[in-house]
């Protein structure tokens, strides 16, 4: 038993604890108002997540890689199914009300599907590509993991949830990469993608299909697929308005205002006025714990979700918000150096996964309080109030302290 708890990775566990102390901290605050707010005693339910999320973290800790590695189908099936349930009978919450993202019983939401999704994905992917041996090096090499992404990337975005959908794209790439796909495939997998976004100007848009026609000389793709990723580039320009037109009202709604906030300062535009205001007068040391003014008047919406890092940013200032970007960085580095020393292709994909999903989550969710990044509605890990999302970060964490011990174990065998 001794032996075990001193190879379980210290740094990663005591970077663990941090985030979910500071985090629960944190919710603690946001219910902290001086006018009724449903956030008053939402650390309380926290803590009970916490328990069972670190009682799932010790369980998965101690399961070996291969055993994973042998249940991924069975997870990932049973998650599109799950998926599939949602879509049917799943229920929404706050400014996304009209969407299907959680699970109900009897009027209570259990969670989110879509967070143990992106979960599952990392393994499903971790396995294929750790079987191939060799990374992907044509667009047709790309296609099957792009299919494993793809299906409950859809059914995410069918719910609506433009912000978990995009986590998967996110978790595509990371994993590709680290498997030794050239950076020069995976730009022509992106290009779609880029040309719908650029289509919106025209201008843009053309100087990208000229940069992207530049880059396929250079590159020299096979022709079919050289013409298959000009055709998609097109392709986007054409659905760009039909595809606008598809998102729901208030997705449409938070990208407007991300480009001027001012266009509806009163609905959509509030969440980003109101969180540049709290975190741009935090100054150099905050409020002071509990006392923003911002929060306390209930100004900030969302504050216990995904608004709760200008709590942190108003109340404890630079110096707070510098602790937390600090724990989160070296919690990325921890993994990548578990990824790196891991004893298999398998655990090292599982590990370098994990690192992808945390950091899009956090990228994201800090950008977006700050207006770098649209709104997506993306929780920032150990922080943000949700069962259903603390739960997979700490399964994730979990599997990483295993791939850890795994491979002291297997230096001190060699040693």
């Amino acid at each position: 038993m001794l032996s075990r708890l001193r190879r379980i990775d210290k740094p990663l566990a005591g970077v663990t604890v941090a985030l979910l102390v500071y985090g629960l901290a944190a919710l603690y605050s946001a219910g902290q108002t001086d006018v009724p707010t449903i956030a008053a005693t939402i650390w309380q339910k926290q803590l009970v997540w916490i328990a069972v999320g670190l009682t799932a973290l010790v369980l998965v800790s101690r399961v070996s890689p291969r055993l994973v590695e042998w249940a991924t189908p069975y997870v990932y099936g049973g998650i599109l199914l799950l998926l599939l349930v949602t879509l049917v009978v799943g229920t929404g919450a706050g400014t996304a009300a009209g969407s299907r993202s959680w699970l109900a019983i009897g009027g209570l939401r259990v969670g989110q599907p879509a967070e143990l999704a992106k979960l599952a994905v990392i393994l499903m992917l971790a396995r294929w590509l750790a079987a191939r041996r060799e990374a992907p090096v044509t667009l047709r090499e790309v296609l099957p993991p792009g299919l494993i992404v793809g299906v409950p990337f859809a059914l995410v975005l069918l719910q609506p949830d433009l912000g978990s959908a995009v986590v998967f794209i996110a978790i595509l790439f990371a994993m590709l990469f680290w498997a030794g796909t050239k950076p020069s495939l995976l730009v022509l997998v992106a290009s779609p993608a880029i040309g719908l976004i650029l289509a919106f100007s025209t201008v843009a848009w053309g100087i990208w299909i000229a940069v992207l026609c530049g880059l396929l000389v250079w590159w020299r793709p096979y022709v079919w697929e050289g013409l298959a990723v000009m055709a998609a580039n097109v392709a986007m320009g054409i659905i760009a308005l039909p595809f606008w037109k598809a998102l729901a009202p208030y997705q449409q709604s938070r990208l407007l205002t991300f480009l001027n906030p001012e266009v509806d300062p009163r609905k959509t535009g509030w969440h980003i006025i109101q969180s540049k205001v709290a975190i741009g007068s935090g100054g150099f040391l905050g409020k002071g714990f509990t006392h923003g003014p911002q929060k306390r008047l209930a100004f900030l919406p969302a504050q216990h979700t995904d608004f709760i890092f200008p709590v942190v940013g108003e109340e404890l200032g630079f110096v707070g918000v510098l602790v937390a970007l600090a724990l989160f960085a070296a919690l990325i580095l921890i993994l990548l150096r578990i990824a790196r020393r891991a004893p298999d292709p398998y655990s090292s994909l599982c590990v370098f996964g994990v690192a992808g999903m945390l950091f899009t989550h956090i990228i994201e969710n800090v950008g977006m309080t700050v207006k770098l990044l649209p709104i997506t509605g993306i929780p920032l890990p150990f922080f943000s109030y949700g069962g259903s999302f603390l739960l997979a970060c700490s399964l994730a964490v979990g599997i990483a302290l295993r791939v850890a011990w795994e491979s002291r174990r297997s230096g001190y065998s060699e040693s």
